[in-house]
């Protein structure tokens, strides 16, 4: 499937938002907040509507299981860089992001290691639940004090986002216990790599 897809192209756009997104944090202003929170939900819209599109179209691709994974740990990654460097995330809600960060190298790391086994490592249902409530905590803690004053926006994305973490250890662990056999394996003679069909 050549790269110009529709859902190959929705990947790319979520990859190519991540600097506009940067911008919106260095505009003074609530208006680059909201901007910021419209261009970061567009962007993780485009996580479930590029997956959908590539199976009801049957135009998934190996470009597009690369690209995808990859896109949205940029796009989480630099958002929740930039939280932290404007200080819009108190030190105790640091921990939350950390936890995101560190379990999206991990997965990423058992995936490219089971890869070269030719294991997949599938996205659990739990997995997806988990990027949906990480995706709107990060929206409401991008909009921040800028939100409407009935609403608290800042707590729901706080909460949000350990709510988010939480569920990142459990499905971080499932992943680790998944690939954990393979892992254990012992290697073959002459340090060949164990193929599995």
């Amino acid at each position: 499937m050549p790269l110009t897809s529709l859902p190959n192209l929705l990947t790319l756009s979520r990859i190519l938002v991540i600097p506009l997104v940067v911008v919106t944090f260095y505009v003074v202003g609530d208006a680059a907040r909201y901007i910021g929170c419209v261009l970061f939900s567009a962007a993780g819209l485009t996580d479930w509507l590029d997956g959908h599109m590539a199976r009801r179209w049957a135009q998934q691709s190996e470009i597009g299981r690369f690209l995808d994974p990859i896109a949205d740990k940029l796009l989480v990654a630099a958002t929740l860089l930039m939280l932290a460097a404007t200080s819009r995330l108190p030190a105790i809600v640091l921990l939350p992001a950390l936890v995101i960060l560190c379990r999206e190298i991990l997965v990423s790391g058992l995936r490219e290691y089971l890869a070269g086994l030719r294991v997949g490592l599938p996205v659990s249902r739990l997995a997806k639940w988990k990027t949906a409530i990480q995706m709107v905590a990060i929206g409401f803690l991008i909009v921040g004090d800028a939100g409407p004053a009935y609403l608290p926006v800042v707590d729901i994305g706080e909460i949000l986002l350990w709510i988010a973490a939480l569920l990142t250890l459990v499905t971080g662990y499932d992943y680790l216990r998944a690939a954990l056999a393979h892992l254990t394996r012992t290697a073959p003679p002459h340090g060949k790599p164990q193929r599995l069909a």
